[in-house]
């Protein structure tokens, strides 16, 4: 299969996940401010949602850019992330309309969690695929901020139970450290262009 097929189904289904999430925005059917204010907590789970899946798509499809072969374990590994990410509108949802409570928090953590173990994996098969040698496997080296990032979750999940407010700015703050697509790839994707 070539990556092309692979990266159009991605971002297709990236596309479906953010076009739920923003359906579940319900409009207010008052006119006056505090119906707007009700909203808030909603309308906060959905900006980093959506940053997050902004933030997945850019990086999988910089990743695919130096990717040159599709394995069925490629498939299955990218089939295992989106699977993770198509959880993250339900998980959205049911944190914003709780008002951060800290069960639904946790399991938004968890979601970010295992989705980012899973970008691992998908990772890792490609390179298992192509070899140590492969760009992909020179532009991230040892992943450290990969492996930072499901240490930081991991932390934020039983900390949604003592204070829910540190928990979500662990998930902020992992998101502020993806904002960027990743310049190991960017500089990988560079040098193939020279």
């Amino acid at each position: 299969m070539s990556k092309g097929r692979l990266e159009a189904f991605s971002d297709g289904v990236i596309a479906i996940l953010i076009t739920i999430m923003v359906l579940e925005l319900r409009v207010p059917h008052r006119v006056d401010p505090e119906a707007l204010r009700e909203l808030v907590p909603v309308f906060l789970a959905y900006v980093l949602s959506f940053v997050y899946l902004g933030i997945y798509w850019t990086n999988h499809h910089h990743m695919l850019q130096l990717t040159r072969r599709v394995s069925g374990r490629v498939l299955w590994a990218n089939l295992h992330l989106l699977f993770w990410l198509s959880l993250v509108p339900f998980v959205t949802g049911w944190m914003g309309e709780n008002g951060n409570a800290p069960l639904p928090t946790a399991c938004y953590g968890l979601v970010l969690m295992l989705a980012g173990i899973a970008y691992l994996i998908l990772q890792r098969s490609i390179i298992a695929a192509e070899g140590e040698g492969s760009k992909l496997a020179a532009a991230i080296g040892r992943d450290a901020k990969g492996k930072l990032s499901a240490v930081l979750y991991a932390a934020a999940i039983p900390l949604s139970f003592v204070h829910v407010l540190l928990a979500d700015a662990i998930y902020v703050g992992v998101a502020l450290l993806w904002l960027v697509p990743d310049p190991r790839l960017e500089r990988s994707m560079q040098h193939e262009g020279a």
